[in-house]
């Protein structure tokens, strides 16, 4: 199979051509821009290289829903640009060849499961730290979705006594995204998060939050693993301090070998930055075999 992998992004735009193995040939990335501009370019790209299928991990929120007439569609994001394109129907509609389509961090938890650390597991989440907070989420061979898909990174969070700082998310001040990701670390600290590396202090608010993410994912999810992704989550410290919080947030209730072996249970993402590329692969593939079924089944 030639398979094309698109990882949408709100400021770059990550294609790559590779096969059903998670081999990839070749990948470039391109600014996001507006549509107009963008669109033309990806397509371009695409095109040249005749490939079978296309697999789309994208920024959101995305219609997921292949009944709405809204299917493939970026809807309510606050890029401007983007706001109720048909991403899918453009790539159909030049391409004509089968689309996978889903966010952008499915994709990431979809490529750890099929060719990373988390093959053979039936339930894992895939948390991405870094300008904004989400969460894919995996569950016996499917990717979530429910009304829309998995927000993760706008669960609401207690906010520590000794944090002034109001939080940075438009709609919830003091969720996981307002408290913890990146522009919040600035906003609060008055740095970039790589400038303050050194600072304990930092770093120990910040896995504060991160763990009282994850010991909420856990007592409702109960995954198998739990991935930690992103810019901010290149600060390795992190995570030893959120491994230590959530045992101790959780405090015996719930005891499983997982839970036993912290540094084997959440864990940094294993496919040197691809994971999100060869994911959009796999969803490729998978909407090639299904439409592959249904000419058959006709």
């Amino acid at each position: 199979m030639r398979l094309g992998a698109l990882e949408a992004g709100g400021t770059k735009m990550v294609c790559a051509i590779g096969d059903e193995t998670g081999k990839i040939y070749e990948q470039v990335s391109i600014p996001t821009q507006t549509p107009e501009i963008t669109m033309p370019e990806l397509i371009g790209y695409f095109k040249e290289r005749e490939i079978d299928a296309l697999g789309i991990g994208c920024f959101g929120p995305i219609e997921l829903d292949k009944n709405s007439p809204d299917y493939g569609c970026i809807t309510s994001t606050p890029k401007k640009a983007w706001r109720n394109f048909n991403i899918v129907g453009e790539f159909a509609k030049a391409l004509q060849c089968p689309i996978g389509f889903d966010t952008d961090v499915n994709g990431s938890v979809l490529g750890e499961v099929t060719f990373g650390q988390a093959q053979g597991k039936n339930c894992v989440i895939y948390l991405t730290i870094g300008t904004g907070v989400g969460g894919g989420i995996y569950i016996d061979g499917k990717l979530l979705h429910g009304m829309l898909h998995p927000e993760a990174g706008h669960v609401m969070i207690r906010k520590r006594e000794d944090d002034m700082y109001e939080g940075k998310c438009p709609y919830h001040k003091t969720c996981l995204e307002g408290l913890a990701a990146g522009p919040a670390i600035e906003e609060r600290w008055g740095r970039k998060a790589v400038e303050l590396a050194d600072r304990e202090e930092v770093w120990d608010l910040e896995a504060d939050y991160i763990a009282q993410a994850l010991t909420g994912y856990i007592l409702t999810l109960s995954p198998e693993m739990i991935i930690l992704g992103g810019g901010v989550m290149h600060q390795e410290q992190l995570f030893s301090l959120i491994r230590t919080k959530v045992t101790r947030m959780l405090n015996g209730y719930i005891l499983t070998k997982e839970l036993e072996d912290m540094e084997h249970y959440i864990v940094p993402a294993s496919l040197h930055d691809d994971q999100g590329i060869m994911g959009c692969l796999e969803l490729a593939r998978r909407e090639l075999k299904t439409d592959h079924e249904i000419y058959i089944q006709k």
